[in-house]
C-alpha cells in the first residue's frame, strides 16, 4: 500500500494550489479517501473527504467553500483543489484512508501560504 502526495509549494495569500494523492497497492474505488493537515505545533486535523460510493464529501468548517476534494478512481487518484488560500492553511497535508481498522497515510507536501 503506498500513497504519495504531490502538488504542495508556496504560494500567496488568496492564490490556489492543487494536490494530488497517487494511490497503490490498493483498490482506491473501495475506500473512503481523505485529506489531513498538520500545522507546527498543532494536532493533525481532517479537511476534507470523499466517500467511495456516491461520493458524498465532508469537509472541515474552516475549509468549506474554499477547498474541492474529488476523485478519479480510474486513475487511481484522490485530489484536493485549494481556493483562497489563506496564511493558516499553512501546514503538511497528508492523504489517508482507513482499513481493516489499520490507518494508512502518505509522507506529505507542504504547503506554505505567505506574502
Amino acid at each position: 500500500v503506498q500513497l504519495v502526495e504531490s502538488g504542495g509549494g508556496l504560494v500567496q495569500p488568496g492564490g490556489s494550489l492543487r494536490l494530488s494523492c497517487a494511490a497503490s497497492g490498493f483498490t482506491l474505488s473501495s475506500y473512503t479517501m481523505s485529506w489531513y493537515r498538520q500545522a507546527p505545533g498543532k494536532e493533525r486535523e481532517l479537511v476534507a473527504g470523499i466517500t467511495n460510493i456516491r461520493e458524498i464529501t465532508n469537509y472541515a468548517d474552516s475549509v468549506k467553500g474554499r477547498f474541492t476534494i474529488s476523485r478519479d478512481n480510474a486513475k487511481n487518484t484522490v485530489y484536493l483543489q485549494m481556493n483562497s488560500l489563506k496564511a493558516e492553511d499553512t501546514a503538511v497535508y497528508y492523504c489517508h484512508f482507513r482499513r481493516w481498522n489499520t490507518d494508512f497515510w502518505g509522507q506529505g507536501t507542504q504547503v506554505t501560504v505567505s506574502s
